[in-house]
């Protein structure tokens, strides 16, 4: 892997999402844009019920379960819509009026995975870190057991904490896992739903990954909408309306480089690397303060920030300069945010905790 080049111009990409791709990935999209498979048609013309396409989806599904050591009572769909829409697709599905579901809050996601699924039913949040701005993943939280299901989070985006270790209950878990999917190994065979917009470890933006165990489906008693229930997409392969072509054949291409680069166990070797080389830096220089400490960490999200706002200004001005792009904050927390997502290069990191040695020498 390597920083890419845009317009001869070297480019470290550190967005949040839609984030950084792998350059070999950019190279087979863009010929199959002009040409697919030799079929002189482009990926963005071809049928999706074709057998075209019809290969792309098996490659993708196949693809990712084999990654995830699935077994058969997982279902892997290509949904349209982001996470967002799971906020109310899940608790649709899966939560009655008068039953309960439990939520951990640990983050500006999980906050609004919360509101959507009280429309559907009861709530209880077992815990929240809202007290310290979400800078730590709680600890000692209770699931009870006659809940329908836990939602949680896995790695928070915005404010830079992660969740590694899986809850031990006996009730279905269910998991947000849109900016860490991919990045480390863990049993999902242990969740009975999985989320995941694309865009930061998957794909390109656009799509959706769902995984579901089927047994927890059709134990609502709600009419649900053709659209926004899991067994209709299920049944029909993803297909159940034009499925977002160009973004699962992006996915297809994405799962295909990280197969062929060892799997996730492979890519969470390079990811831990990355994450303590750039925390280390963070933590040997006193200009910078990381907001979160300890084993909450998210080795995909790094948030800090800088004290004083002109020198905060100065330093994202020297990254603009060294061309690292998506450095800045997001815009609920300020400060600075790096990503350090799966085809994100060590070379980039290394980069930015050069600059970030070169500037804090020059401010003592």
């Amino acid at each position: 892997m390597s920083a890419i080049y845009h317009n001869t111009k070297l480019v470290h990409n550190f967005n949040s999402g839609p984030s950084v791709l792998p350059r070999e990935v950019f190279e087979e999209a863009s010929r199959a844009i002009m040409d697919f498979n030799n079929t002189g048609l482009s990926i963005l013309e071809i049928g999706h019920r074709s057998s075209l396409f019809q290969e792309v989806m098996d490659e993708a599904i196949a693809t990712l379960k084999e990654l995830m050591v699935l077994d058969s009572e997982h279902e892997v769909l290509f949904l349209h819509g982001g996470a967002s829409t799971q906020f109310f697709q899940v608790p649709m599905n899966l939560l009655d009026d008068k039953e309960t579901a439990a939520y951990l809050d640990c983050g500006t996601w999980g906050t609004k995975a919360i509101k959507e699924a009280k429309i559907f039913g009861q709530v209880e949040v077992v815990a929240s870190s809202k007290d310290k701005d979400y800078t730590y993943i709680p600890k000692g939280f209770i699931i009870p057991e006659t809940v329908k299901y836990f939602h949680y989070t896995t790695n928070n985006t915005i404010e830079g904490t992660q969740m590694r270790d899986i809850p031990d209950s006996g009730v279905p878990l269910v998991a947000d896992m849109s900016s860490d999917i991919l990045s480390h190994t863990m049993d999902f065979n242990r969740f009975s739903l999985i989320y995941a917009g694309a865009q930061k470890n998957i794909g390109a933006a656009g799509v959706n990954v769902v995984v579901v165990k089927k047994d927890i489906l059709g134990k609502v008693s709600r009419r649900l909408p053709s659209m926004m229930d899991y067994r209709n997409h299920i049944e029909n392969g993803s297909m159940l309306n034009t499925p977002p072509v160009f973004a699962v054949y992006v996915c297809m291409l994405t799962l295909r480089w990280l197969k062929k680069l060892g799997g996730i166990p492979e890519i969470e070797e390079k990811n831990n690397v990355k994450a303590k080389l750039l925390y280390d830096t963070l933590d040997s220089l006193p200009i910078f303060r990381p907001k979160v400490s300890g084993n909450d960490r998210s080795r995909m999200n790094v948030v800090f920030v800088i004290d004083e706002p002109e020198l905060e200004k100065e330093f994202l001005s020297l990254c603009k300069e060294n061309g690292m792009v998506g450095i800045k904050g997001h815009r609920s927390t300020g400060g600075f945010r790096a990503s350090l997502y799966n085809a994100l290069p060590q070379e980039s990191v290394t980069a930015l905790t050069e600059l970030m040695k070169d500037f804090a020498q020059k401010h003592g």
